[in-house]
């Protein structure tokens, strides 16, 4: 079980940790953390964690946040990306964005994955132009955009119709060659709280498109608005809700906290191999 990632190979025998790295002073829980002079130190306190994979992002996709331009998205990035391609260089990279000129820009730095919350909706030229490097791709469900995407959460039959939505993408992106693909379910992207639950409880029906499931419950509000707290104190809850997605079949966990996401796979697995 490994996924061809722009040449270098991920396994995924083991559920592996996606760290998130947001340059953006907006995001719902980390926001202004990396965007100071300081982000060196803090980008290595992250990677010195090492996990598998870290996610660098230029632009909050928070509810409501507005899309920023592709120049403001890359003069964010840039640095960042190369800096972990020279400290840390056998970190898979992964880049979060829309803009397919962001994408082929990073791409050209040598990341291995891109992270398109829209799966091409937003830049209808995303799959084509990335195709010719061979990246991993991670496509995500949304409706709409972050600034619509909560106005957009009527569903007849949420699986059925995310499980038709991930069919006609990954149709789209093999057509391009972009065989090395992702799926996102979206949790908290044009879904209520109540649909987050759904989806969790049947994550497992996403197995069957046969590709690798990602989720991304960090400390989200499907937590702490049901818990009564803040995202900061929501740690635990997202432990829990981890738990739940690995015995799902989730393979890959998007998440602000490495360590503790660590310590869940490890027991997952403990659990796994004592039936």
């Amino acid at each position: 079980m490994s996924l061809n990632c722009a040449g270098k190979l991920l396994n995924l025998h083991t559920p592996v940790i996606m760290a998130i790295l947001n340059i953006t002073p907006d995001s719902f829980y980390d926001g202004n953390k990396f965007f100071d002079t300081e982000w060196k130190a803090k980008v290595k306190k992250v990677l010195d964690l090492e996990p598998e994979i870290v996610d660098v992002g230029g632009m909050s996709s928070r509810p409501g946040a507005l899309v920023i331009s592709p120049e403001d998205e890359w003069n964010r990035i840039q640095n960042i990306v190369r800096f972990i391609k020279k400290e840390y260089p056998e970190t898979l990279i992964s880049i979060d964005t829309i803009h397919s000129s962001t994408a082929i820009k990073t791409l050209d730095l040598g990341v291995h994955i891109i992270n398109d919350i829209s799966s091409g909706n937003l830049d209808s030229d995303m799959m084509e132009s990335i195709s010719s490097y061979k990246p991993a791709y991670t496509m995500m469900h949304m409706n709409g955009t972050p600034s619509t995407m909560q106005s957009n959460t009527n569903y007849e039959n949420l699986m059925l119709e995310l499980i038709e939505f991930f069919k006609v993408k990954i149709s789209l992106a093999l057509s391009y060659g972009l065989d090395n693909l992702i799926i996102d379910p979206g949790f908290g992207f044009s879904k209520t709280i109540d649909q987050n639950y759904k989806l969790l409880n049947n994550l497992h029906l996403l197995q069957l498109l046969s590709k690798y499931v990602l989720v991304g419950l960090s400390r989200k509000s499907m937590i702490y608005k049901v818990l009564g707290l803040t995202p900061k104190e929501s740690l635990n809850g997202t432990s829990v809700l981890h738990l739940k997605a690995l015995q799902q079949g989730a393979k890959i966990l998007r998440v602000h906290d490495v360590k503790e996401a660590r310590a869940t796979i490890n027991l997952f697995q403990k659990l796994s191999v004592n039936k």
